[in-house]
């Protein structure tokens, strides 16, 4: 029976969400078309940077940062299909296809008050007394093809672009010699970690521990770089009579540990949007990637709270 319950634990798929799915392969289009179109200019690109929030102990996310000579662009990603407007209180209204409408609040000045977040950190962590010592752009980028755009008002403060003015800007803009300091604050941020479950279902958040031994989790815990899980399950109707139908391969740098995944193993993980950890078998598992640890102005990675 416990063979039986494997197998189906192995078998058992999970599919995605199709509008979050739908969205996480625009921010990720995003992303690829900003390398291409600014590799040239030497613009420098970081996907779903996350930075302390002193205000609450947590940390944000921001979609898109990049760097370029002594130039930061912030970047938030929104993928809205249907209609928008820009009301009064400069909160964004979206209605959509189907007939409902969502509020949005005030999606420019959050990345507003991100950017705002990160030159702080910047200058904290450089000591300069000049906070006005960086070119910042804070821009929405509205990526989705058929959306339709009201009159953006004339007092609006962020820069709003659709998917080919932003990479305009990143085709355009030559912004001359890097600040190497500038560049080295942004990668000192990690990112989410991630988990891929068998059937495309992808679980972000906070990876607590890979639960494959004391051994396997101290030399996780010192690694000092991203890391990438792969597993290898059987799933023919013959695996049920395989003692060992689970491989996995961990690897960070250089360095990598190949082992067998008995039965009943777990991985913890504080997902988003969700109060407690979640245990995950391994037996679902199809890839796991962790980021690596943030350096000291990036806050130490918290399952309390990770706000977006």
């Amino acid at each position: 029976m416990q063979q039986l319950r494997w197998w189906k634990s192995r078998c058992k798929k999970h599919p995605p969400d199709d509008i979050h799915r739908a969205g996480e392969l625009a921010e990720l289009r995003l992303e690829k078309l900003s390398r291409a179109a600014g590799r040239e200019n030497g613009w420098h690109v970081f996907a779903s940077v996350r930075i302390p929030d002193p205000a609450d102990g947590g940390r944000r996310e921001i979609d898109l940062v990049i760097v370029g000579g002594n130039t930061l662009l912030v970047v938030e990603q929104k993928h809205w299909a249907g209609r928008f407007e820009i009301n009064d209180d400069d909160e964004f209204v979206q209605y959509r296809n189907n007939g409902t409408e969502h509020n949005h609040s005030t999606v420019a000045e959050r990345i507003a008050r991100k950017a705002r977040m990160l030159n702080k950190i910047h200058h904290k962590r450089m000591s300069l007394k000049d906070t006005n010592s960086l070119d910042m752009r804070v821009i929405v980028a509205m990526t989705h093809q058929k959306l339709e755009w009201p009159k953006i008002p004339d007092n609006f403060q962020q820069e709003m672009v659709d998917e080919a003015g932003f990479i305009k800007i990143l085709e355009s803009t030559t912004p001359g010699q890097l600040n190497e300091d500038l560049l080295q604050t942004v990668q000192g941020f990690s990112t989410w970690d991630e988990i891929e479950l068998h059937g495309g279902l992808t679980l972000k958040g906070d990876m607590i521990q890979l639960g494959l031994g004391s051994g396997i989790d101290e030399w996780f815990k010192a690694r000092n770089e991203d890391l990438v899980v792969q597993t290898n399950h059987k799933r023919s109707i013959f695996s049920l009579f395989n003692k060992t139908p689970s491989q996995v391969k961990l690897v960070h740098g250089s360095k990598n540990i190949e082992a067998t995944l008995a039965k009943d193993l777990h991985l913890e993980m504080h997902v988003v949007g969700e109060k407690t950890r979640r245990l995950v078998a391994w037996s679902n598992i199809n890839k796991v990637f962790v980021s690596k640890p943030p350096a000291k102005w990036g806050g130490k990675p918290s399952s309390r709270r990770n706000k977006v």
